[in-house]
């Protein structure tokens, strides 16, 4: 295994397990965020099991590259998701490159993983 997809791996899945556990317990912040996004309680949960679900992938694609391909293709769709989401909220530009950043990582592990594989 090549260093940069290992980590790669290691930096996205810590961040979307720190957001996919707000998430799921309904921690007030991330509820009022959620919902200036208009994104109902029920989604959110989706989102939080999806996060939860690509952490486990890009961990195992570590072990079996395919899964963790798998992962990063949803992880990078998910995050295209939340960009058209943040554009209708409104909001700064700012707010907007995070979602952007993240698919592009997701994007860039795809490539590592293929390249590297």
């Amino acid at each position: 295994m090549e260093i940069p997809v290992l980590v790669l791996t290691l930096v996205l899945a810590a961040v979307f397990a720190g957001t996919a556990v707000p998430k799921l317990t309904g921690q007030a912040q991330m509820r009022e965020r959620m919902d200036h996004l208009g994104v109902s309680p029920g989604l959110t949960r989706v989102l939080g099991v999806l996060e939860l679900a690509a952490v486990a992938g890009l961990l195992l694609g570590l072990l079996w590259p395919p899964l963790g391909i798998a992962a990063a293709i949803g992880l990078a769709l998910q995050m295209t998701g939340a960009v058209v989401y943040h554009a209708r909220a409104k909001d700064p530009a700012a707010t907007i490159l995070t979602p952007v950043i993240f698919a592009v990582a997701a994007l860039a592990l795809v490539y590592l993983h293929v390249r590297l594989g």
